[in-house]
């Protein structure tokens, strides 16, 4: 049995610079690929939530909910939930009590 690890990418989030993005909102990138397809961490303050609609276009958006309760502006949804947002699906991420959240971006 060959082990090849050439080409994987680890990352510790709590390591990785945070940018807020909204107030009470921060992203982490933990990896871009060369198609745009991106991997980071969202962590959402209690009672914050995005100013403007996030709509998904050109690809989806997966997200799987580490900690806390994700509302997308409709729904709760508790730690260890997994959701996938189709193309040109759009919401409003928030959280009363806050979370921290996985998103996926398979296409850029």
């Amino acid at each position: 049995m060959v082990i090849n690890l050439e080409g994987v990418v680890s990352a510790n989030w709590r390591d990785l610079p945070a940018k807020e993005i909204f107030p009470g909102i921060r992203k982490r990138i933990l990896w871009q690929g060369a198609n745009g397809a991106k991997a980071q961490i969202l962590e959402i303050d209690a009672g914050a939530k995005f100013t403007t609609l996030d709509t998904h276009s050109p690809g989806p958006e997966e997200i799987f909910v580490v900690s806390g309760v994700f509302c997308d502006g409709v729904h709760d949804y508790s730690a260890g939930t997994f959701i996938h947002n189709p193309v040109d699906s759009a919401h409003i991420p928030q959280s009363k009590h806050g979370c921290v959240i996985f998103v996926y971006f398979p296409e850029g």
